[in-house]
């Protein structure tokens, strides 16, 4: 790796966390670099934080589990400020930026091949559903109803809109990537002409999206997502209890992923016997209930409700840390240093 740090790209590919706010948040991030060590301990990992979180590393002498770590912009310190100002961040030739909640399942190495023909790309699906930005509740139905969706896209001049899912996102080509950024800040200061509604309204959710943002920027400039649902080819999936059998410390992970996609997507539904009881249901017509068991590249723990196991396991990899039980990860390898 590099020992020298100047301001263009350093190394041809890397992976890119950022944390802010509460320190939870910072052992996320390392609990999430552990599991991918076990994969790939050759690709850097870029740390974008506050100063009080690389001061917590330094004073556990844990910065060395980042080979790049790089103080944020104060006004970039929240979900908004830094992904809509990812070009900013691009540290390495190709950039692959991560959320902290995900864990690693296997080896990326096909995962980056897949990337390389795409300047830009987030994850996603390519068409949104109503949900996407709007109300998870009875309210929809007005959305539906009153055709706000298609309102927005036509008063933006847009013919369709994808579901971005920007815990993973990928970035090569800087002056597309700003170009992205930027329309999709001017998306946001423009939300009440459309029908978006805003996430600090769900439970559990203090801050903007920007999801719908970034996919308004990407439908704008005619950019497609990559697919996340690709059965055992699928980036990232979400992690959802009763769907998914694993160990204590996510070495094992197995998904039950069903093949069709609206029976799948009631895995968002949180009580949990009415997922078991539709998907019985619709599993009844031939072919809806067909399903495959696979690893993916990546278990993101995006709904509020099944965080729990990544909470237990992010817990003890920290305190397996301070008992230096992975010091493999922090010393014997020459690292980046620190970066502004």
């Amino acid at each position: 790796m590099l020992r020298s740090v100047q301001k263009k790209n350093l190394a041809p590919e890397g992976y890119i966390y950022t944390t802010y706010g509460h320190p939870k948040y910072l052992k996320h991030a390392v609990a999430s670099v552990i599991s991918l060590r076990r994969y790939d301990d050759e690709r850097p990992v870029a740390l974008v934080c506050e100063e009080k979180h690389k001061r917590i590393l330094e004073e556990r002498n844990l910065s060395g589990i980042f080979d790049l770590i790089h103080i944020m912009s104060p006004e970039h310190a929240s979900i908004v400020g830094f992904k809509h100002n990812i070009h900013e961040y691009m540290f390495f030739e190709r950039n692959m930026y991560l959320d902290s909640d995900i864990i690693w399942c296997k080896n990326p190495d096909s995962l980056w091949q897949s990337f390389k023909p795409h300047p830009f790309t987030i994850t996603g699906t390519q068409v949104s559903d109503n949900f996407f930005g709007g109300p998870k509740n009875i309210g929809i139905i007005a959305d539906i109803i009153l055709r706000r969706r298609r309102r927005t896209l036509n008063h933006f001049g847009l013919t369709y809109l994808s579901r971005v899912q920007t815990g993973m996102i990928y970035a090569q080509d800087f002056t597309l990537t700003k170009k992205v950024c930027d329309f999709a800040q001017k998306m946001l200061n423009r939300k009440d002409e459309t029908h978006f509604r805003s996430r600090t309204l769900e439970q559990g959710r203090s801050e903007e999206s920007c999801e719908w943002s970034m996919a308004m920027a990407m439908s704008k400039l005619n950019l497609p997502v990559y697919p996340w649902l690709q059965g055992h080819t699928s980036p990232q999936l979400d992690y959802i209890g009763d769907l998914t059998s694993h160990d204590d410390d996510f070495e094992y992970v197995v998904c039950k992923y069903y093949c069709d996609s609206f029976v799948y997507n009631l895995r968002g539904l949180k009580i949990k016997w009415l997922r078991r009881f539709l998907i019985k249901l619709f599993s009844l017509i031939p072919g809806k209930g067909d399903y495959l068991e696979t690893t993916p590249y990546c278990l993101h723990f995006g709904w509020y409700h099944q965080k729990k196991p990544f909470f237990a396991f992010a817990d003890r990899m920290w305190n397996a840390l301070k008992k230096e039980k992975f010091s493999s990860l922090i010393e014997g390898k020459d690292r980046l240093v620190n970066y502004g």
